[in-house]
């Protein structure tokens, strides 16, 4: 069998197809051979290659999800003209914002069907986004004056989980008026930590993409 010159194209139709099927027919009901016949011909023996497991493609497949995510968290994170409640506003203006989250409502997973997805998300959070990127900008705030907490890491957390899990229309089949009281009990919330982050521009974005989850049904 010849070497293969492009394992970055392997890797990337893998990946592409596996996430497809993935959210067409939830990760427990996907097989490896399901991948398999959507890949063209490639055989058992290069997925293999490449990945030890489907779980292993799951946990890559995440990794790809959440990357571009990640990298705006840093580059907000390491700005150095904004405060912390600053660069909060703007990680919340951004991630909301961003074009991309047309295309991601539109061909959304039901994830009652991708509980594996789910979890790997909600790892992700917990373990990486969390302590990475927002929990430096919550010290960064105690420091500056901008941010009081005596609890850092868990306000941290539960800043993530409330706006990306709570709140997230794909997650609890919200419709838009549902996201709307979300929203608003969310920002009562941030308020009473000092945090007044959220804005009305913000809440009329969640509603347009919880609108359009709701019309993929």
């Amino acid at each position: 069998m010849a070497r293969n010159k492009h394992p970055e194209e392997t890797v990337n139709l893998i990946l592409t197809t596996a996430f497809r099927l993935f959210m067409e027919k939830g990760y427990e009901h996907t097989s490896i051979q399901d991948i398999i016949d959507q890949l063209g011909g490639l055989s058992k023996g290069a997925i293999y290659h490449h990945f030890k497991s489907k779980e292993d493609i799951l946990d890559a497949v995440t990794d790809r999800m959440t990357a571009e995510s990640n990298q705006m968290l840093a580059r907000i994170r390491d700005r150095t003209d904004l405060n912390a409640r600053e660069k909060l506003k703007t990680i919340f203006k951004d991630s909301i914002s961003r074009p991309v989250m047309n295309d991601i409502f539109t061909v959304a997973p039901d994830f009652h069907n991708n509980p594996k997805l789910l979890f790997s998300l909600l790892h992700d959070t917990i373990s990486c986004a969390a302590p990475d990127y927002i929990l430096p900008i919550m010290n960064q705030g105690i420091a500056d004056g901008s941010i009081e907490t005596d609890y850092p890491k868990q306000l941290a957390e539960l800043i993530l989980l409330a706006a990306n899990v709570w709140m997230n229309p794909m997650i609890f089949d919200s419709s838009p008026e549902e996201s709307c009281c979300k929203f608003l009990i969310f920002r009562q919330m941030l308020r009473g930590f000092g945090l007044d982050i959220l804005d009305d521009e913000m809440l009329e974005r969640l509603k347009e993409l919880a609108s359009i989850y709701q019309k993929r049904k």
